[in-house]
């Protein structure tokens, strides 16, 4: 997973992404699967974790399963994963991380969970401690890079087979130039897709607060709503 591309063919500063084992933590729900399934489309070879394996396992078949796409337990996917994607729902973010930290150590953890609540006006950010949850996965994996990333991505989207091209950017946030620039590059492998770089880990907040906005949309135009940086 080294970003030095000397020998690699890929051009100068542009990170090398081959052979990367890409875990997705909490696979088994929309968003993980959406991601496992694009990134597999791309040629990466992906770990569905999940607390059940039986579960897991289905729902690597239902993605085409062969080599590229495989189910285990969350422990599984996470230690034989070289980058791990966490899509865990918020209620259990903290706990399945600090439990799994050991696992995690030097690897960088992709947080794209948006803690959000809803009532009868509608979806909310929920407040956080640290002040998001990809600061709290930082919190509790002290031996790990993260980096937010993939927040308002839509899961139909994603998942849907006769959707060829995702129209939206990716902003993606973290402390560390090598795993952000990396990260970027992920997202671009993604047809349609674009990775910004956004800001420290310090400014998810606002980042992952924002999805509450795009849910508004997308109830009041029946959409699937992404967001474009301009002039960059």
């Amino acid at each position: 997973m080294a970003a030095d591309t000397a020998g690699s063919g890929q051009a100068p500063g542009i990170p090398d992404l081959s052979n990367l084992a890409i875990g997705v933590l909490g696979g088994t729900g929309d968003q993980g699967r959406g991601l496992a399934r694009r990134l597999s489309m791309a040629g990466h070879r992906i770990i569905i974790g999940s607390r059940d394996a039986g579960r897991a396992a289905a729902a690597a078949a239902d993605l085409g399963g062969g080599p590229l796409v495989v189910g285990k337990v969350n422990r599984e996917a996470a230690a034989g994963a070289d980058l791990v994607i966490a899509a865990i729902p918020w209620e259990g973010h903290r706990d399945l991380l600090a439990d799994l930290a050991g696992t995690l150590a030097g690897k960088i953890v992709i947080d794209c969970v948006n803690p959000m609540g809803f009532d009868s006006r509608g979806a909310y950010p929920l407040a956080v401690a640290e002040g998001s949850a990809a600061e709290q996965a930082a919190t509790v994996l002290p031996g790990s890079i993260v980096v937010g990333a993939f927040h308002h991505v839509s899961a139909q989207l994603l998942l849907d087979p006769e959707v060829e091209s995702m129209d939206l950017d990716v902003l993606v946030l973290g402390d560390d130039r090598a795993a952000t620039d990396l990260v970027i590059a992920l997202a671009g492998q993604i047809p349609g897709m674009r990775g910004v770089y956004g800001g420290r880990l310090r400014n998810c907040g606002q980042v992952e607060a924002l999805t509450a906005n795009l849910v508004s949309i997308n109830r009041r135009y029946k959409a699937h709503a992404g967001i474009r940086i301009t002039d960059v």
